[in-house]
């Protein structure tokens, strides 16, 4: 599939100008080994580094596209991997703060190379399981990597700010958690495969 096939496809699926102008721009071979160019817009997974992925573009956008992204929100991604959907986040809200956590060394170091010059974006090499209090509360929070149960999003929840969006992968669903007044309204959307965040809590262990 070609680069203009997959933004075909994206707008298909009613999916945001703002949201396709970030694929136009945001270069997917610059996240993923180069043995696998020949399939870096192909709309699938892709592995990356110690059994992590690259999730499947349409399953980014559709997490994106749930989070409603304004220009300078401040925004923490766990689990952010190569820094692909970082770099897409920060195209579409243009200022603002973004903070992603990603626990296997390597992958941060490389998505940290690779968004040195993106002043919105700020990885840091930890386990994301606890989120990232010192920074808090955030505007939007997206968990990529899956949890097991939803009782791993309390401390997330806890970090959001009043009228702010969560969303997370949930064993194979991806949960939509709207913040307003205290009050949380969510929606499951079923369907999804996703890397498991336990491995980050067995790893963080070990």
């Amino acid at each position: 599939m070609l680069k203009d096939d997959l933004l075909s496809s994206l707008r298909q699926k009613g999916l945001s100008e703002p949201i396709i102008n970030a694929f136009l721009k945001v270069k997917r071979e610059d996240f993923v080994p180069d043995h696998l160019a020949p399939y870096v817009y192909e709309d699938i997974s892709l592995p990356i580094e110690v059994g992590s992925t690259i999730s499947q573009p349409s399953t980014v956008a559709f997490m994106l596209n749930l989070l409603d992204l304004k220009q300078g929100q401040k925004i923490l991604e766990i689990g952010s991997g190569s820094g692909y959907s970082l770099a897409l986040m920060s195209e579409i809200i243009k200022d603002g703060k973004i903070y992603g956590v990603e626990l296997i060394e390597r992958l941060a170091i490389k998505s940290k190379t690779l968004l040195a010059n993106d002043s919105n974006i700020e990885v840091i090499n930890r386990s994301g399981l606890q989120g990232l209090p010192e920074f808090a509360p955030y505007d939007r929070i997206l968990i990529s990597a899956s949890c097991p149960n939803k009782e791993y999003l309390s401390p997330f929840i806890e970090q959001l700010k009043d009228t702010g969006i969560l969303v997370a992968a949930v064993h194979q669903s991806i949960w939509q958690i709207k913040k307003e007044k205290s009050v949380l309204t969510e929606k499951e959307f079923p369907g999804f495969v996703f890397v498991p965040l336990i491995k980050d809590f067995k790893e963080s262990k070990e």
